[in-house]
């Protein structure tokens, strides 16, 4: 397979700003099936993430299974509307010890990135998700089968928003948010 040459349009510059606009986190799922190439979509998306030194130290397990997901939820503590997603993808680092010369633990950045490109990417197929980090990282390692070497960074419902789903999306303005120069 040749490698993967990027093109940029304009179009998909906007595209990326309506999807950061339009993403929101969403609580409420509509019981359809997510369809296999709509999946496929926002896992590549995870896939092409930039990664440090392009190490791509990540897995994702996708969890369809419906006493899985619910084995997921209860490791949520307990929030069982996490279930109600037909789809739950959690994101793995596979090597937790290693750390940038920043200080800064490499899969906690990479698998982020990764993320947030699924997350964007779900958003334009028409998908909503939720970053959820509030779980047993026992239990939910316990209920899919995660090594002891691994860490799970986030798991994240993936469906069609309810129609009754909840759009409360408020940022501070972007003087409070920014310094130039120095932080001060």
């Amino acid at each position: 397979m040749p490698p993967f040459k990027p093109h940029l349009s304009r179009r998909s510059v906007v595209n990326v700003h309506e999807a950061i606009r339009a993403r929101y986190s969403v609580r409420r799922f509509r019981p359809d099936p997510v369809p296999e190439s709509n999946l496929h979509r926002v896992l590549e998306a995870a896939r092409l993430a930039p990664s440090s030194s392009n190490r791509q130290e990540w897995r994702f397990v996708v969890v369809r299974n419906e006493a899985r997901r619910r084995e997921l939820a209860t490791a949520a503590n307990n929030q069982m509307w996490i279930a109600d997603a037909p789809v739950i993808i959690a994101a793995i680092g596979t090597d937790p010890s290693s750390v940038m010369t920043c200080g800064v633990p490499r899969y906690a950045v990479d698998v982020s990135i990764a993320v947030d490109h699924m997350t964007l990417a779900a958003t334009e197929e028409g998908l909503g998700s939720c970053w959820i980090g509030a779980f047993s990282q026992e239990g939910a390692r316990k209920a899919i089968g995660v090594a002891d070497s691994c860490i799970i960074v986030t798991l994240l419902p993936l469906g069609f928003p309810s129609s009754d789903s909840v759009v409360t999306k408020s940022r501070k303005r972007l003087e409070e948010v920014v310094r130039y120069e120095h932080d001060s």
